[in-house]
């Protein structure tokens, strides 16, 4: 699938984006990244090309952190920030049209802190949401979403160590007919099932539950 690469402006300079058309009437996904990969990883390309080909438009860029070559997120206020730019420049090319915000694991929990804080979006997608971290399900980082009014997709897998079923479902219970959630059974936190299993593969998976709730939402 095309793709046309960009560069979105930020307070902490400008980062790598791009963008994948799902067509003139499309509604679109601005999809961030998880902590420990950028971009351009298979699993963020793969579901941005197939979310285009479901004709939904997709968005990926990178956090500035990552742009700037450090491993390590650091200020989130950095992250929040560069995601509103991020939606800000999807908004720009979809005349009018909804523009959902997600991502993958940290990603996804930045796009909530960004909606808790102002930030416009349609809806919320979380591909992973990193409810606690591992072997640490008694501090849940729950408490944001609550404030949220946008629907949201939860896609989880249930052996995913970054939300334990246990801690999850009251959360989800808590958020009630706000929260829509796909579990994925024996999948972990990257969807995988085994070692054999291909990011882009995995990620695809997931497209025709994210084109259904946005097409529900938009």
């Amino acid at each position: 699938m095309a793709e046309t690469l960009f560069e979105v402006e930020t307070p902490r300079g400008g980062v790598s984006a791009a963008w994948h058309d799902g067509g003139r009437k499309a509604p679109a996904l601005v999809v961030a990244h998880g902590a420990g990969a950028g971009m351009h990883h298979p699993f963020m390309a793969g579901f941005c090309d197939a979310l285009a080909e479901g004709g939904v438009s997709a968005m990926r860029f990178n956090f500035p952190y990552i742009e700037a070559g450090r491993k390590s997120p650091g200020s989130p206020k950095d992250a929040i920030a560069a995601f509103g730019a991020a939606v800000e420049a999807a908004t720009a090319r979809t005349d009018g049209r909804p523009v959902f915000a997600g991502g993958k694991s940290y990603g996804g929990r930045i796009a909530s802190m960004a909606a808790a804080e102002g930030m416009p979006a349609a809806g919320l997608v979380f591909l992973g949401y990193p409810l606690h971290a591992p072997g640490k399900p008694d501090q849940p980082r729950d408490a944001h979403l609550y404030e949220l009014r946008q629907p949201m997709l939860f896609l989880q897998g249930t052996k995913d160590p970054f939300a334990t079923p246990d801690v999850l479902r009251p959360v989800l219970r808590k958020l009630g007919k706000r929260a829509t959630f796909v579990p994925f059974d024996g999948a972990g936190h990257s969807f995988e099932r085994s070692r054999k299993d291909k990011p882009a593969d995995n990620a695809a998976a997931l497209v025709p539950f994210v084109v259904e709730f946005v097409r529900e939402h938009a």
